[in-house]
């Protein structure tokens, strides 16, 4: 019983901390007050969800706390661009 409720917690708190250091989506307006360190693309997303989980994804990789998908277009696939902030 102890060793479930361990694995229960250990399970948790890694959720937990994963999404404290995850970039978030930030709107134009609340980039203001943000330093920008580049930019990031995807491509090949089947949906703007995938996308999004694409473009955070990179931001992450690149050590952005933030970031604002400023382009999205479709043909096939959707392709799009994210400016990154610290």
């Amino acid at each position: 019983m102890k060793s479930i409720k361990f694995i229960a917690t250990a399970a948790i708190l890694t959720t937990l901390s994963f999404s404290i250091f995850a970039a978030e989506q930030v709107t134009r307006t609340q980039t203001e007050n943000l330093d920008k360190i580049g930019t990031v693309s995807a491509s090949d997303a089947r949906s703007l969800s995938a996308l999004e989980s694409k473009l955070a994804a990179k931001a992450d990789a690149m050590g952005a706390s933030h970031y604002y998908i400023n382009s999205a277009s479709t043909s096939e696939n959707i392709h799009g661009t994210a400016i990154i902030y610290k």
